[in-house]
């Protein structure tokens, strides 16, 4: 999230960040947002009986913001399929693996227990099945000797601060889409 809004601090960038949604109040990307004088919000979806009143609740939030496009980094809630079908094909993801390799959590640690060689980071278009959407731009990180699950997440995450502006970039632009 702080790269897409250093990013869009650009006069050049064709996107703005008008609101930072979190569903955990704690959540660090909110007081970030709100030093740059973005809109934020929180909601805890505990809070709700279902999770489409928390999924409606969102959506209305959003519109309220007028986006145009829904970035999710770091939101580890499984969306249904009436928000993804909503905002489909104006929904990306960053995802710690080379899609469709490591779909889901713990991706670093499985990668290191396979003994591969290779590892990265995935912006996808948000489909309803998780992680499965269409890749928009993919960065590979080498595994090192010695690697831990912390040193391989900490290159991955610099080629997520790098790639994650550069696809949400083209999407607005209109140079990709689902």
């Amino acid at each position: 999230m702080s790269a897409l809004i250093d990013a869009a601090k650009s006069p050049d960038y064709p996107a703005e960040i008008v609101g930072v949604l979190s569903n955990r109040a704690a959540a660090p990307g909110l007081e970030i947002a709100a030093s740059h004088g973005i809109a934020t919000a929180s909601l805890a979806q505990s809070k709700f009986p279902m999770r489409e009143m928390f999924e409606d609740t969102m959506t209305q939030i959003l519109e309220s913001w007028e986006a145009d496009y829904v970035c999710l980094a770091g939101f580890m809630r499984i969306l249904g399929e009436d928000f993804v079908n909503r905002w489909m094909g104006r929904m990306i993801n960053i995802h710690p693996s080379l899609l469709p390799d490591y779909k889901g959590l713990d991706t670093h640690e499985r990668v290191l227990a396979d003994g591969v060689s290779e590892h990265g980071c995935t912006v996808h278009f948000v489909t309803p099945g998780l992680d499965e959407g269409p890749a928009i731009l993919q960065a590979r990180v080498p595994v090192l000797e010695g690697d831990t699950p912390a040193t391989l997440s900490a290159r991955v995450l610099v080629e997520e601060h790098r790639i994650y502006p550069d696809a949400l970039r083209m999407l607005a632009n209109g140079e990709v889409c689902l």
